[in-house]
Formats: structure tokens, sequence, C-alpha cells
């Protein structure tokens, strides 16, 4: 069976969510945010993954980015594809 992060980090959004509209229903109809506060860290735990493995990605694809730039700015050996010549 393969992992899938998709399904991951769409478990972790929809649990995050969950978890914050829950704090705030609580925060609201208690009136206590301390009592609630718990429900506030798992949502920004559920979140944190999320945050860290977008700034990931993007780092990765500014570097793929500057690797292709470079790659298509390289210089190009004078003569194209001839065979160099042979001394004798």
């Amino acid at each position: 069976m393969k992992f899938d992060k998709h399904l991951l980090r769409t478990v972790l959004f929809s649990l995050g969510i969950v978890a914050l509209v829950i704090g705030i229903y609580q925060t609201i109809f208690y009136n206590d945010l301390q009592r609630n506060y718990w429900l506030f860290m798992v949502a920004m735990t559920c979140w944190m993954p999320l945050l860290y493995w977008r700034q990931q990605e993007a780092l990765a694809a500014k570097v793929a980015a500057q690797e292709a730039k470079l790659a298509k700015n390289k210089p190009r050996p004078a003569g194209g594809s001839q065979k160099p010549k042979k001394r004798r």
C-alpha cells in the first residue's frame, strides 16, 4: 500500500478546521478561553506540518526554476557539434 500524502494533508486540514470551530464555539458559549485553549493548540498542531510542507515545496520550485534558468543560459561551445580535429 502506497502512502498518500494528499490524503494526510486533507485530514490534517479538516481536523484543524473542526478543532478551531469547536474551540471558537466553546469559547463563546462558556466565555472562557483558558478552558478551551487546548482546542486551539490541536488546530495549530494540525496546521504546522501543512505550513512546513508548503514552504518546502515553494523552496524546491524556486531551486528548480533557478536551475532551469542556469541551464538555459549556459554558454555552448563554439562550432556546435563538430568533432575536434586530430593533431598529427
